[in-house]
């Protein structure tokens, strides 16, 4: 692996709990401007940084590796597509059908959501 490439910096990532602190090439990351980061190694490569927004387990990381910015993906399209696939029939039977359906106002839509997260985790 060639150090010398001008893509590859010195990362220094120490976590605990929600906060971390993260230097690129010895200068610290406001951790302000962060919410998150995710770090991956491929046998080979040098470990890829890439700096998000949100909060990730304890984790401390020394040593070269790939960064990049990204901002989080935007949900609406993966959901549009996961949405335009519910059958309505089957939608209504199933929160219809439900245990926890209540007698309340928007019960019934209650059930439908809950239902539909339950099937978007593939339960």
């Amino acid at each position: 692996m060639d150090h010398d490439d001008e893509n590859v910096h010195r990362v220094q990532i120490t976590a605990r709990g929600g906060k971390a602190a993260i230097e690129i090439d010895g200068q610290r990351v406001d951790p302000g401007a962060l919410s998150g980061y995710t770090l991956t190694h491929r046998e080979g490569e040098p470990p890829q940084v890439v700096l998000y927004s949100g909060d990730y387990v304890d984790l401390v990381f020394g040593g070269l590796a790939r960064v990049s910015v990204a901002d989080m993906p935007d949900p609406g399209p993966a959901a549009a597509v996961f949405l335009s696939a519910i059958d309505a029939e089957e939608l209504e039977r199933s929160a219809l059908a439900r245990p926890d359906l209540g007698t309340g106002p928007h019960s019934l839509t209650q059930a439908m959501l809950t239902q539909l997260v339950e099937w978007a985790r593939g339960l």
